[in-house]
């Protein structure tokens, strides 16, 4: 243990397990949650803007669901690290089981960033680079992080070259059936403390009213500042006409206005608008995130963690996005403390992190209700963690309720 406690002993791979989460966690298979539009859906707009209804994606009648990925070392030290996983877990629990597994198990769980080539090379001959693959990649490689930084008692944002910021700025979402709702929903939460809120824009049937965003705009003016959301609700020519009346509100950022793959368009899209186009969630790793930039398509990006292959590609797309003179804001939906706490840590340690999302993600079901040790998590903004690893600890009791059988 002596070489151990100066970082020369390896850290044998013993175990690597995936579990699936879910809240509320009735035992239902998972198939019995997806909740999609009919097939044939339309947007529900007047005239051309009724035409087939391309941001609706699959829902999940009111569940929560992610997995967690397990990494156990013959020294006994454990990293936790978490799959986005809300559609099919038992996939990405299956692609760590199976894949995964094999190729860590025996190795040196201090290899991180070894590791995470040796996954991701598992089935990159086979054109595998994103989805499944690269979510099941995350859950392993941020588990990998998690053992580093106990192993050496350190932060991971100090293993990831140290912090820039201590106060980490969050943003959070708003909703609303009528617009008097929405206004109210928007200036509770700047009364809270947030300086940003967000909302959709033609997120699917019945959002596609642009006076919405127009009005909640205009009611939190000199308070806070409105980011919108479309989940690639528009075509270009839309786009450019929406746009031009957000670029009048002073939008902060028009996020997801097209869908991911209509590249030819977001350049010309990004050109048209003084709005912030932001873009980034549905990407899987730096290659991706390279054309977009090479292209000049947005002004901000916002990746998942979970879902582009963990820390170790985090911090590349988001060292790439700061050569191109591009901001980052990580996109933080549903999921556990792993998957909020990586983000974190990535958001402490780059100079060209903006806000984050999350809301008061750890207020909920799968946040610091299963934690020994809770975050400090404000209205506003969340505090960097400054416990060794990820600094999450899970209370084994409360994380067995809601580990899905």
């Amino acid at each position: 243990m002596a070489n151990a406690r100066r970082g020369r002993s390896p850290l044998k791979i013993t175990k690597v397990e995936a579990f699936v989460v879910r809240t509320p966690n009735d035992n239902r298979p998972s198939a019995d949650l997806i909740e999609m539009p009919p097939v044939g859906a339309m947007t529900g707009g007047f005239g051309l803007w009724n035409r087939l209804d391309h941001a609706s994606p699959s829902r999940f009648y009111g569940h929560t669901q992610a997995v967690l990925v397990k990494i156990t070392t013959d020294q006994d030290l454990v990293g936790w690290g978490e799959c986005h996983a809300p559609a099919a877990p038992r996939v990405h629990q299956m692609v760590v089981s199976d894949l995964l597994a094999p190729t860590l198990l025996g190795q040196n769980a201090l290899d991180v960033e070894p590791l995470w080539e040796k996954m991701y090379s598992t089935q990159r001959l086979r054109g595998y680079s994103n989805g499944f693959y690269t979510e099941a990649i995350a859950g392993a490689d941020i588990a990998l992080w998690d053992i580093l930084g106990k192993f050496t008692g350190q932060p991971v944002y100090q293993l990831l070259g140290g912090k820039y910021r201590t106060k980490i700025p969050t943003y959070t979402g708003i909703g609303g059936a009528t617009i008097p709702d929405l206004k109210a929903s928007a200036l509770k939460a700047v009364e809270q403390g947030y300086a940003a809120v967000k909302m959709s824009l033609s997120k699917g049937p019945g959002t596609n009213d642009l006076n919405r965003a127009l009005s909640v705009a205009e009611a939190i003016k000199g308070k806070a500042q409105l980011l919108v959301d479309s989940l690639g609700g528009y075509k270009l020519y839309e786009a450019i006409k929406v746009g031009r009346e957000l670029d009048k509100a002073g939008i902060g950022w028009w996020e997801d206005p097209l869908t991911p793959d209509d590249t030819e368009s977001y350049p010309k899209l990004a050109d048209a608008l003084d709005t912030a186009i932001c873009a980034g969630e549905e990407l899987s790793n730096r290659f991706q995130f390279r054309d977009l930039f090479a292209n000049k398509s947005v002004d901000i990006i916002n990746p998942d963690v979970c879902r582009a292959a963990g820390i170790t590609e985090m911090k590349r797309i988001a060292n790439l996005a700061d050569v191109h003179g591009v901001l980052w804001s990580p996109h933080v939906s549903t999921g556990t403390a792993p998957y909020v706490s990586a983000s974190m840590h990535l958001a402490c340690a780059t100079p060209n992190f903006l806000i984050m999302e999350g809301g008061n993600i750890f207020a909920g079901p799968l946040g610091n209700a299963l934690l020994k040790q809770p975050f400090d998590w404000t209205p506003g903004y969340a505090t960097a963690p400054e416990r060794p690893g990820l600094g999450v600890e899970f209370d084994e009791k409360e994380l067995k309720k809601v580990i899905a059988t």
